[in-house]
């Protein structure tokens, strides 16, 4: 029924506005400076986020009035990366606001939002507040990024999140001093309400709604004598919590807080076996590393097997040393210096621990798969209850499989990879022969190559065999450097002509890192395969000397042209005889200068793809260069999103990441 419940919900909320929306009255829940704009939350009838360029004289409850432009949320534009849209959903968020103009309609007057306020203006003053408004706020988007990147990476980044361990430490805090004045079954109602006050302060994030209500039904149980179990108890939460805004299931955090926390209930067993600190952390950590394996896998697409032992270092530090100094210093703020120690030690430490890590990367699966995971990881815990340990190596079986799948499945495919106005082209030949990168982008309102990675990590590819860079211009390579310093690159392949600034840039990092180099060659063979470069001259300019490139995958034609003009489209017709193309990416993103009539007409591509920008300066794609293109199936990245052509049993299956918002 619950299930039910969930999808009919799923299928049926829908936003209380429209795209249309140029005004709403709401109150200030949330404000944040972001360099040179103001984002708030407003609750209206929903959440509405809103970005506001300047600063604001407003505070937390103000009632207001905003006028502006609705945004729809977007959603990925690459295949299994993170959906921000759905995230927001999580939140009763459906749109976005650029605010033009902000009415203060009523000052606040509600206590709860002035004790907020005063608390959040108390935090900014100390030093280090961005780990104050993590650890007591619950927000961590003001760590810098690679600091909480080397969380992520060494496995420690839910001890950042207000959870259990917080709730744990601050109920047990507050009862321990009500009982000191005198011992009474009422004090478990302050502490009650206290917690309930702490889910607004929190934003009611997840983690922190999941603790404070398992708190609250345990102590109505006890007090009660309901006699229910534990297990019982958590499940009934997670299903009230569900029914309420089904959208959570596509929040990570909720997804680990009552994963991770239904694994060490129903194994508490196991870690209540052994004394000692060290000892129960270790077997805690190893509980809640195996239950987030699938939800790490499908999210970040790898683990870090040192994690465990990572955390018998970070745990202690941050629940016994940071955390509890953390409230202390709100009080003293003059101890701040001793917190910021603290801090600088523990960003230290992290960052240095990553160089450690020993990472397996790991595809993106499906639910079934998932369940599978969690069938075996759950008869694997079992059996360790039982004291047979030696089931422990199914698991190592399971993740040695995973991450060598690339070498079982025969499908051979190419994506056509979202990356704003700019190209990038992922050719990944069956049971892993080999994997090319054709361009990697440029940055473009976004890192775009960290968008490659993620994407080929999901797709399970562990190195880059060839980078192929079409030619020098920043919107074909500008991600180079940054691919190579973080992914594995084996061999990288340039065109013809003189090396720019760029490639000289590149060429530098590609002689530190010992990568091998080539430019200016005639094919690349690649197990049965091969690749053509059809343009092997040298012109004055770098749009020319584009690499042109020709394949057959599976029987498959495939080719892909840099930003070559007209002419040398001419040149190439009259060197070589290419012609019924299946997949054509297009020339210079749809660009007038490109994909000229008689090139078209000669290649007769079936599809056509056009990696561009939504809504470029450039006006790409050109009207008549659609218009050549009429005869063909086009597909366009700032409509479709990243393209998939995938040959499997020797038939062509085309599927799309369809955004309903383009970068």
């Amino acid at each position: 029924m619950a299930i039910c419940i969930v999808v009919y919900k799923i299928n049926n909320i829908k936003s209380k506005y429209s795209i249309d929306t140029k005004e709403i009255e709401g109150i200030i829940t949330n404000i944040k400076n972001d360099e040179e704009k103001t984002i708030l939350t407003i609750k209206s009838k929903e959440n509405i986020v809103g970005y506001y360029k300047g600063d604001i004289d407003l505070n937390l409850g103000d009632k207001v009035k905003i006028v502006g432009d609705f945004n729809e949320l977007s959603s990925n534009t690459n295949f299994n990366l993170f959906n921000y849209k759905k995230y927001m959903l999580s939140k009763n968020t459906y749109y976005s606001m650029n605010i033009d103009n902000i009415i203060l309609i009523e000052k606040n007057n509600n206590i709860f939002y002035k004790i907020k306020t005063y608390l959040v203006e108390r935090i900014s003053n100390i030093k280090c507040s961005e780990y104050l408004n993590t650890f007591i706020l619950g927000d961590s988007s003001y760590i810098s990024d690679n600091v909480l990147e080397s969380y992520r990476t060494n496995g420690i980044s839910h001890l950042f999140s207000v959870s259990g361990m917080h709730i744990t430490l601050l109920s047990c805090l507050i009862l321990y001093i009500l009982n000191k004045v005198k011992k009474r079954n009422i004090n478990y109602l302050f502490v009650i309400l206290f917690l309930l006050f702490y889910m607004f302060l929190t934003n009611f994030t997840p983690s922190v709604m999941r603790a404070t209500f398992l708190f609250i039904f345990l102590t109505l149980n006890k007090l009660l004598k309901l006699n229910l179990s534990t297990v019982r108890i958590f499940l009934l939460i997670l299903m009230i919590n569900i029914i309420i805004n089904p959208y959570n299931i596509y929040n990570i955090g909720f997804k680990f807080s009552y994963i991770i926390s239904f694994y060490l209930i129903i194994f508490s067993k196991i870690i209540n076996r052994y004394k000692g600190y060290i000892v129960k952390t270790l077997v805690t950590s190893s509980i809640s590393f195996l239950a987030s394996i699938p939800i790490l896998i499908n999210n970040y697409f790898s683990i870090n097997i040192m994690t465990i032992l990572n955390n018998i270092i970070f745990v202690p530090l941050i629940s016994i040393i940071i955390f509890p100094f953390s409230l202390i210093v709100i009080l003293i703020s003059k101890l701040d210096i001793i917190f910021e120690f603290m801090i600088n030690v523990l960003e230290s430490l992290s960052l240095f621990i990553t160089n450690f890590k020993i990472e397996l990367i790991f595809c993106k699966v499906n639910i079934f798969i998932i369940i599978l995971y969690y069938l075996i990881i759950s008869f694997v815990l079992y059996k360790f209850y039982k004291r047979k340990y030696k089931y422990i190596f199914l698991i190592v079986i399971v993740l040695f499989i995973h991450t060598n799948i690339n070498y079982i499945r025969n499908n051979t495919f190419v994506t056509f990879i979202d990356v704003g106005q700019g190209d990038s082209s992922l050719i990944h030949l069956g049971r892993n022969k080999s994997d090319i990168l054709i361009d990697t982008g440029g940055k473009y309102n976004y890192d775009t190559s960290k968008d490659i990675i993620s994407y080929l990590m999901s797709v399970g590819i562990k190195d880059i065999d060839f980078l192929i860079l079409s030619h020098g211009d920043y919107d074909h390579m500008g991600e180079a450097i940054n691919l190579v310093n973080n992914f594995k690159v084996e061999k990288v392949i340039f065109n013809c002509g003189e090396f720019n600034e760029l490639e000289q840039d590149l060429i530098k990092v590609l002689k530190k890192k010992k990568i091998k180099y080539y430019s200016c060659i005639k094919e690349l063979n690649i197990d049965k395969n091969k690749l053509y470069f059809l343009q092997t001259k040298e012109y004055d300019n770098e749009n020319d000397n584009s690499n042109v490139i020709y394949t057959e995958l599976d029987g498959y034609k495939f080719m892909f042209i840099g930003d070559v003009g007209v002419d040398k489209e001419k040149d190439i017709l009259d060197r070589y005889n290419v012609n019924d193309v299946d997949v054509l990416k297009v020339g210079h993103h749809g660009s007038r200068t490109s994909s000229g009539k008689e090139f078209i007409d000669e290649i007769n591509p079936k599809y056509s793809v056009i990696s561009v920008g939504k809504n470029n300066r450039y006006g790409h794609p050109n009207k008549e260069v659609l218009n050549n293109l009429k005869d063909t199936k086009i597909y366009r990245t700032d409509q479709d999103g990243s393209i998939m052509f995938k040959i499997k049993n020797n038939k062509l299956k085309i599927e799309t990441c369809s955004p309903q918002e383009g970068r």
